[in-house]
């Protein structure tokens, strides 16, 4: 579901929440642009999960393929530039 910026001020939050339970996720727009999307917590809560879950098979892999840099946290902070 798409809703304008101008809705949610004009129409208000019970709204938005009505169009959640129907649509599970609300698209904001600005100028006729999608910029913003809400959604329940709880599939937020699931997105985020699953992005750790990848990142954490990523770095996995990176260490069984050798693709790691030993270093202490002084010389590390050097490297980045901290």
């Amino acid at each position: 579901m798409i809703l304008t910026a101008n809705d949610i001020k004009t129409k208000g939050i019970s709204f938005v929440e009505k169009l959640i339970k129907k649509y599970n996720e609300v698209f904001i727009t600005v100028r006729g642009r999608k910029k913003f999307v809400i959604l329940p917590i709880e599939e937020y809560e699931r997105l985020k999960e699953a992005e750790l879950e990848k990142i954490i098979r990523e770095a996995e892999e990176d260490y069984k393929q050798g693709r790691v840099i030993k270093e202490s946290a002084e010389e590390h902070f050097k490297r980045i530039g901290i």
